[in-house]
């Protein structure tokens, strides 16, 4: 097994809903450690920026707003397999076909307002974590 790190969003709609805490708590409790955190509202030109991949895609638009419209708590997670493992706690982007138990099962509301956000290669959260977090931010550490 590799210990990995990635970033993990939790969306505006969950931050409203005051589920942090609930949702830091599936990480902890399935050996995620966050080793880094903020809170921060993206401004529209952070968002473009961070979600420019999905530029062309209808979506774009609505994704941009949704993502700017309140703060985010982001976070940097670490454990073993930690990107398999996030996509797996998050669940599926559809809420209504997510696993149950799942972050997105759970507290989701809709496929764009579906609680958090996480990626899925190594290349691309090495890329998001470098977006929010400078070295000197993460603090990985020792159960």
């Amino acid at each position: 097994m590799t210990v990995e790190q990635t970033l993990s969003i939790i969306k505006p709609d969950a931050v409203a809903k005051n589920l942090i805490g609930k949702i830091y708590e599936r990480f902890e409790n399935n050996d995620l450690k966050i080793i880094a955190a903020k809170m921060k509202k993206l401004t529209r030109f952070e968002a473009e920026e961070f979600y420019a991949v999905h530029k062309y895609q209808p979506f774009f638009a609505d994704l941009i707003s949704f993502m700017s419209s309140g703060p985010v708590m982001i976070q940097v997670l670490e454990g073993e397999n930690a990107i398999s493992k996030n996509r797996e706690i998050m669940g599926s982007t559809n809420p209504k076909e997510a696993a149950l138990g799942t972050i997105r099962a759970d507290f989701a509301e809709s496929i764009d307002a579906n609680a958090v956000h996480g990626f899925d290669t190594l290349a691309n959260a090495v890329n998001e974590i470098m977006y929010f977090f400078s070295k000197e931010e993460i603090y990985s550490y020792q159960k």
